[in-house]
């Protein structure tokens, strides 16, 4: 099993990186940000679209990719069979038209103190570089900053070879309480949709859900909440509860075949005693295509979210399922001077 991200982080330095490109002979922002972070293991190039992407390698070949100006990433390929060329893609993503991507691993942070307010995103501005570190090649990590008014947002994307994690820090300088939706949420890929499942979320209580609105989520919350159409074939299949109406899973394996839009969670009501059933702070998906499986590891969010696209064909010939830690039915509430800090971990044994 692969060593977890030690949840005591790593100290930021104080060394922002803006690159200006005012004049013609300015090397690009990749330049720039590989003469001063790139080491071994850890590349800075630039996407089709001159969008600044940096490429984590670890000694054992598994690497991902992650697009610095909105945080996503796009890309993580673990190895997972013991031959030369036993990497495999597990994130998958669309083109979101001029130059954004829909689906990978993305954080979502929403402002939600006000009532009557659905949300507005908390990181409105771009993510910049703020350092990098590493552990031989076994262990790399890039940390992104954003500041957002008087939050300032710490965003950490590490690789080893059995795992990768993604963590965030929220630190509130201003003078109120700040309450947070948040989410953060993969995309992975599925073989075939009927061999899609996942093991662990046994005796939880679920209910019907829509995710949390982002820029780079594929199906959005009216789409995930949308009822699949009944096929000539769909006698007796799973259908979605009703929004508000909570069930506990009774299954050892969750089957994601069916159009589903949940988030599995201790109901808001009890949470007000003194004690009451949380999730797992790990579950585990299914791939009966490839055979593959991999645990997802959640640190500090109290949700988990889970969906799946049932029988569309318009995201693509591939399947998919969306799940992550989130805190969506009780915001996280930061108040004047304190941080929170979440996190999940992809974690594999399948060599």
């Amino acid at each position: 099993m692969a060593s977890l991200l030690p949840f005591s982080l790593p100290k930021p330095k104080p060394n922002l990186i803006k690159v200006s490109s005012s004049t013609v002979t300015a090397p690009s922002t990749s330049q720039t940000l590989d003469q001063k972070f790139g080491r071994k293991g850890i590349k800075f190039i630039e996407e089709p679209d001159d969008v600044p992407v940096v490429e984590l390698t670890v000694r054992n070949g598994s690497s991902l990719r992650l697009r610095i100006p909105d945080g996503l990433v796009t890309s993580y390929k673990p190895k997972v069979y013991w031959k030369d060329d036993g990497f495999e893609e597990i994130l998958y993503t669309l083109p979101g038209g001029t130059g954004s991507v829909k689906g990978g691993i993305g954080l979502i942070l929403n402002d939600v103190s006000e009532s009557t307010s659905k949300g507005s995103p908390v990181c409105t501005s771009q993510w910049v570089v703020k350092d990098v570190d590493s552990d031989s090649i076994d262990a790399l990590q890039v940390e992104l900053s954003c500041a957002c008014g008087g939050l300032d947002v710490t965003y950490i994307v590490s690789l080893y070879p059995l795992s990768m994690a993604t963590a965030v820090i929220v630190k509130n300088n201003g003078r109120k309480a700040v309450n947070l939706a948040s989410a953060i949420l993969s995309h992975l890929k599925f073989k075939s949709r009927k061999g899609s499942a996942v093991h662990g979320l046994k005796g939880c209580s679920y209910c019907t859900h829509p995710p949390l609105s982002s820029s780079f989520g594929i199906l959005s919350p009216a789409e995930a909440m949308k009822p699949e159409p009944l096929g000539l074939f769909s006698f007796g299949s799973e259908t979605q509860n009703k929004p508000g109406s909570w069930t506990v899973e009774d299954e050892l394996y969750t089957i994601l075949k069916n159009k589903v839009s949940r988030v599995y969670t201790a109901p808001p009501e009890e949470r007000l005693k003194r004690i009451y059933n949380t999730p797992p702070s790990k579950y585990q998906t299914i791939d009966q295509g490839s055979g593959l499986g991999f645990r997802v590891i959640r640190m500090g969010y109290d949700d988990i979210y889970l969906s799946s696209p049932g029988s569309s064909q318009k995201y693509g010939k591939d399947y998919f399922i969306c799940t992550g830690p989130a805190s969506m039915l009780v915001p996280v509430v930061i108040n004047p001077g304190e941080e929170w800090r979440g996190a999940q971990v992809i974690e594999h044994d399948n060599l």
